[in-house]
């Protein structure tokens, strides 16, 4: 895979998806800012290594000429996506990134127009973020094509890495999201909750703003969507405290203690925890007007591990359906993709230890759900 270029390869997860790509027989290009930090990582896998910041257009584009995709695994996204995508629609080279903030997928989704110009793929959200929750998302509005509202849950352990709980420490205070008839709409944190069983009975979750309320809606047409997390009843009235700190939260000089807490504390899980942790994602999709609905179940390895192995695969897909690719998948779509669109909802199947489970198929016929609001 020498038609690769992994920037921000040394992080955490970086550094797991730089190795599953050499263990594959690719040469990818690491690259970030650090160059100590860079060298040593092209030293111990035997690859080139590049040093660039993100800062200078001009250069960041000559960096990238070369290559047939860069994998983005620099977080905060928010921060990142917007000066290698400018790059990528210059030099026509696709970009992945494996980011789950619904903030840097909307920005994306604006730019598929410039991305169809370009005859580019722009293809975020290839790792645990979000190719479970979209793949079901699509399986599940297969079912029930007329669906008109979905629901995703997350269970999920293992431990988080430097880099997801940097991000979490610079969106402490943000507002929750929900897809609403097509729009997103700001909520309280955790502003709603549900029971959801994932496999060992009904358990409390509450709503997160993860990148579905972005990618669901752009898979399956479906105009409100809803993500939650499983989490104990205790947490909704913690995460509502969070909300009440963020004036707090939101002040500089607050989150960059966060930030150097982290940095001193936190790596990531080690092989063993990634070896036995586990994920569980759920979905229902519903015709509001009918009440039909379908349910399904996935479960998953550990989101790091399959984050690893999926990234590398969809960049593999990426580059054997570009123009310049070698062995001829057949070419990808132009423009802002999920995973799901981008491939299909089969294509989480193909990952190691992924199973899925249809909980619920939708009744040939069934009377309409009555609103809470209704009455007799």
């Amino acid at each position: 895979m020498d038609s690769l270029l992994i920037y921000g390869s040394y992080g955490y997860t970086g550094r797991l998806i730089a190795r599953e790509a050499v263990s594959r027989g690719g040469s990818p290009v690491v690259a970030g800012r650090n160059g100590r930090a860079v060298s040593r990582q092209a030293d111990e896998l035997g690859v080139e290594g590049r040093t660039f910041d993100l800062s200078d257009a001009a250069d960041v584009a000559a960096h990238l000429r070369s290559f047939d995709a860069v994998l983005n695994c620099a977080g905060p996204f928010v921060n990142t996506v917007d000066p290698l995508v400018d790059a990528c629609l210059e030099t026509d080279t696709h970009y992945l990134d494996i980011s789950g903030e619904f903030q840097a997928f909307e920005r994306l989704r604006r730019r598929d127009e410039a991305a169809r110009a370009a005859g580019i793929t722009i293809l975020p959200g290839v790792g645990f973020d979000v190719i479970p929750t979209d793949c079901l998302a699509s399986f599940l509005h297969a079912q029930l094509p007329e669906a008109t509202a979905l629901s995703l849950g997350i269970k999920g352990g293992g431990g988080l890495s430097r880099g997801t709980v940097r991000t979490l420490v610079e969106h402490l205070g943000d507002d929750g999201v929900v897809r609403r008839n097509g729009r997103l709409i700001k909520v309280p944190i955790a502003y709603r909750s549900r029971e959801i069983d994932f496999g060992d009975g009904p358990e409390h979750a509450v709503t997160i703003p993860w990148g579905d309320v972005v990618t669901a809606a752009h898979s399956t047409g479906i105009d409100s969507v809803e993500v939650y997390a499983a989490a104990p009843s205790w947490a909704t009235r913690a995460l509502s405290a969070v909300d009440s700190l963020g004036w707090l939260l939101e002040r500089r000089p607050v989150e960059a203690a966060l930030e150097r807490l982290v940095d001193a504390r936190i790596d990531g899980p080690d092989a063993a925890a990634r070896s036995a942790g586990a994920a569980t994602v759920w979905g229902e999709a519903v015709d509001e007007t009918t009440g039909r609905r379908a349910r399904a179940r996935l479960r998953t390895p550990n989101p790091y591990a399959l984050t690893a192995e999926a990234a590398v695969s969809a960049a593999e897909r990426v580059i054997d359906g570009s123009e310049r690719g070698r062995s001829g998948r057949g070419r990808l779509p132009a423009g802002f993709q999920t995973p799901s669109s981008a491939f299909d909802s089969e294509f989480v199947l193909e990952l190691s230890g992924t199973e899925r489970e249809l909980l619920e198929a939708p009744a040939e016929s069934a009377e309409p759900e009555r609103s809470a609001l209704e009455s007799d």
